[in-house]
C-alpha cells in the first residue's frame, strides 16, 4: 500500500472520529443561541448585534439597555458538557458576574448570565412598579435554567443577592437537575428596619408611590443609582418563602458555596448560616471577617471589574458609607476557592 493511500486512509479516519462532539457541539451552542436572544426579543421587542465581540462569548444587545455593559451573555466552553448559570442582583446587571463568570469557564463551564426582567434598561419605571415583577423575575429564571438544562449534562447555579436567592428559591421548587448552589452575598435576610418595614400593611402601595419616578441613570453605568422599595419588598416575599420550605423541612442535598462579608448590612451573613444549617453539605463557606468593612455589593468587585466600572464618584456623597464601590481585597482568595468548589462536579 502507497504512502498516500495511508495518508488517506488516516485522514477520513480522524475525520470520522474528531468532528463528533465538537459538531454537535456547536450545533447545541447554535440552538442555545436562538433560543436565548427569543427570550430577550420577547421581553424588549427587539434586539441588535453588539458592538463588542468576544471568542467564545455570545451577548443580546437592544436599544432598550443602558448600555451593552448591561447586556445578557452566555460564555460557549468549546469543549464541556458542564454549565453554569449567575443571576445578577436587585438595581444592578450582567456585569457584576462577568470576573466570576470568568472564573466558571476558564474551570470549563459554559456560563450562562441572564438580564432579570425590569433590569440594565434606559426606561424601567413600570418595571419596578409591577405587581407581578418577582413572578416576572421567577419565570425568567425557569425559562434561562430550562434552556442551562439542554446544554449539558452537570448543573451549577447561583448569583449575587437577590440573584442568589432566587437560584436558592428555584431549587426548593423541586429542581432535581441542579447539582450544586453558589451565593455571593445571597439575600436570605435583610436589614431588621427592611424587614420590620416589609410586615406593615398596605406597605408596598405606600412603597409605590415614594418611589414616583425610577431614575435608571446614575454614577454607576451597569446599575440603577437606587432600589425601588416596592421592588425591596419583593424581595422579601421572595425571602419569606424560602424561609417557609426551610421551616416545612426542606433541604439542600447539593453542595453550597457561599461567600459573604460579615460587614454586610444589607443582607446579614445570618440568612446564608440558617440556609447552611439545612444543607447536607459538603459546604464551601468562605466569610469575609468584619474588620474588613466589605460592603455588601463589593463582594463580587475584582480590581479589574473595579476599573472597568468606570463609576463617576463626583455624583455621590463620598463621605457615605459603601457609596463608592471597592475591590473586595480577598477577591483571590474567594476565586480559589470557588474554582476548589467548581473542580468537584
Amino acid at each position: 500500500m502507497s504512502s498516500n493511500v495511508v495518508f488517506s486512509w488516516l485522514l477520513l479516519l480522524s475525520f470520522a472520529f474528531l468532528p463528533q462532539y465538537s459538531a454537535a457541539n456547536t450545533t447545541s451552542s447554535k440552538e442555545a443561541d436562538v433560543t436565548f436572544k427569543a427570550l430577550y426579543h420577547a421581553q424588549w421587542g427587539s434586539t441588535q448585534p453588539c458592538r463588542e465581540t468576544a471568542l467564545n462569548k455570545v451577548s443580546v444587545c437592544s436599544n432598550a439597555l443602558r448600555n451593552e455593559g448591561n447586556a445578557p451573555f452566555i460564555l460557549h466552553h468549546p469543549s464541556s458538557t458542564k454549565v453554569a448559570v449567575l443571576i445578577h442582583g436587585l438595581s444592578d446587571s450582567p456585569f457584576f458576574m462577568r470576573e466570576i463568570a470568568n472564573t466558571l469557564f476558564e474551570e470549563g463551564y459554559s456560563v450562562i448570565v441572564p438580564l432579570l426582567p425590569g433590569h440594565g434598561k434606559r426606561e424601567a419605571d413600570d418595571d419596578m412598579s409591577d405587581w407581578d415583577i418577582a413572578e416576572r423575575w421567577q419565570s425568567h429564571v425557569d425559562d434561562v435554567l430550562a434552556l442551562a438544562d439542554e446544554m449539558g449534562d452537570t448543573l451549577i447555579v447561583g448569583g449575587f443577592s437577590t440573584g442568589g436567592a432566587l437560584a436558592v428559591e428555584h431549587y426548593l421548587g423541586g429542581d432535581e437537575n441542579i447539582d450544586g448552589l453558589m451565593l455571593f452575598s445571597g439575600a436570605l435576610a435583610l436589614s431588621d428596619n427592611a424587614e420590620g418595614m416589609s410586615r406593615i400593611w398596605g406597605i408596598k402601595l405606600l412603597a409605590q408611590i415614594i418611589d414616583g419616578t425610577y431614575e435608571t441613570h446614575g454614577p454607576n453605568p451597569y446599575k440603577y443609582p437606587n432600589v425601588a422599595g416596592f421592588a425591596g419588598l419583593e424581595l422579601m416575599d421572595l425571602i419569606n418563602t424560602i424561609r417557609d420550605k426551610l421551616e416545612e423541612g426542606a433541604q439542600i442535598d447539593v453542595p453550597l458555596f457561599v461567600a459573604h462579608s460579615q460587614a454586610d448590612a444589607t443582607t446579614p451573613i445570618h440568612g446564608v448560616e440558617r440556609l447552611i444549617q439545612s444543607s447536607k453539605g459538603p459546604n464551601t463557606f468562605f466569610v469575609i471577617d468584619e474588620s474588613y468593612a466589605l460592603c455588601h455589593a463589593d463582594l463580587v468587585v475584582s480590581p479589574q471589574l473595579l476599573q472597568a466600572m468606570q463609576f463617576n464618584a463626583s455624583m455621590v456623597n463620598q463621605q457615605e458609607m459603601c457609596a463608592v464601590p471597592k475591590a473586595n481585597p480577598l477577591f483571590s482568595t474567594m476565586d480559589f476557592m470557588l474554582r476548589e468548589y467548581a473542580k468537584q462536579f
